[in-house]
């Protein structure tokens, strides 16, 4: 309880503890940590890190081992943001999590239209558009006929009508309207919620405007994207000695298992789940920029090595950006789709070369004479 933690402060304190270790388990070092950290230095330990003799394992113990780890140094201290960062980021996770019913939701709705025979999604390319759900309504009503449905449709979709009056020949029972009905009730609250998390996450982003101003110079990184960085990392680097640190920290970077000269998998570790899917959405979104470094090294990587390590090294390189653009409090800087073709340029022309000559051709490179 709450009067135990005080109690708990108080006896530390009055015996002069300066510092202290907690092994992390789940939620459940959250209330210590938030009574102990105005006062003292919390030094919180990944449990894999701590872990004592086999066969030799009770709570008091493991608070002895621990303890003994603490006076030696010999625990790594896991990153912890500012509380401000913390309740930034609580938002944030609440916030994609409710996106992510949403998706859900709107997966079962197609579903269950499939399941209908109804093909509105072989038509329109988004079903929960204004036209999209002006038919889904029409449908629920089951008052009128595929083409008086179809005749709802607005802007392009105008242009295939007569594709959606036969996707829209399916055979709906009530059933299927309850179900549609119900899902479409329930997508309205988490939309509801969205705008008030929006608001909410505006204002405690306030602090850090410039910081998601600058994040927003990376090549595909928007503003959801930068908040969500932000909520992961902070703005304040130094809790990180490189930008490799920080990558390994957060699982975007190979793995290193090697043992008698030989090495095993190279699969990135777990590091922190959230900031890598931001990372990989925002290198997906590199990936189609036009006329970027991004795209480019997405491509080279992707034809060797495949589209999955691709995505995860452009967001490792995006980490990397960010690091560098919040301790240095500079902008991105673009260098252009032709900058590896630059550094490499003898090498690409013997490849090119070579291959053309494996095609049967003579090839006579000649140099391009620069005009005044």
């Amino acid at each position: 309880m709450t009067a135990d933690l005080l109690a708990l402060k108080d006896w530390l304190e009055s015996n002069e503890c300066t510092h202290v270790a907690i092994e992390s388990t789940g939620i459940y070092w959250k209330p210590v940590f938030n009574i102990l950290e105005s006062s003292l230095h919390i030094i919180l330990a990944n449990a894999r890190d701590v872990k004592n003799v086999p066969r030799r394992k009770t709570d008091v113990k493991d608070c002895e081992w621990i303890a003994d780890l603490l006076r030696f140094g010999l625990i790594k201290a896991s990153f912890i943001p500012p509380e401000p960062i913390r309740e930034l980021r609580d938002l944030i996770r609440y916030r994609t999590k409710l996106g992510q019913q949403v998706t859900a939701e709107k997966n079962r709705v197609q579903e269950v239209l499939e399941d209908a025979k109804i093909k509105l999604s072989s038509v329109a390319t988004d079903i929960f558009g204004v036209s999209g759900r002006e038919m889904i309504k029409a449908l629920l009503e089951g008052d009128s006929t595929p083409e008086e449905i179809a005749g709802l449709v607005r802007g392009k979709l105008k242009k295939k009508i007569p594709e959606l009056i036969e996707a829209l020949k399916g055979i709906i029972s009530g059933h299927h309207r309850f179900l549609i009905g119900i899902s479409l009730r329930h997508l309205e609250s988490p939309a509801e919620l969205i705008v008030d998390l929006d608001e909410r996450i505006d204002k405690a982003m306030e602090p850090y405007q410039a910081e998601e101003a600058l994040l927003t110079t990376i090549t595909g990184v928007d503003k959801k994207s930068a908040e969500s960085v932000i909520a992961e990392i902070g703005v304040d680097m130094s809790q990180f000695l490189t930008a490799g640190h920080l990558a390994s920290w957060a699982g975007i970077c190979p793995g290193n298992n090697e043992s008698a000269g030989k090495k095993r998998s190279g699969r990135i570790n777990k590091g922190d789940s959230w900031l890598r899917r931001i990372l990989i959405q925002a290198a997906l979104a590199a990936a189609k920029a036009r006329n970027t470094y991004l795209k480019d090294k997405y491509h080279l990587i992707a034809a060797r090595r495949g589209k999955k390590r691709a995505a995860v090294a452009i967001g490792h390189k995006i980490l990397m950006s960010a690091y560098y653009i919040m301790k240095h409090n500079v902008s991105y800087r673009e260098l252009g789709e032709n900058y590896l073709d630059s550094l490499n340029k003898e090498i690409i022309q013997k490849r090119l070369v070579k291959r053309l000559q494996e095609l049967g051709n003579k090839v006579i490179v000649e140099p391009v004479l620069q005009t005044a």
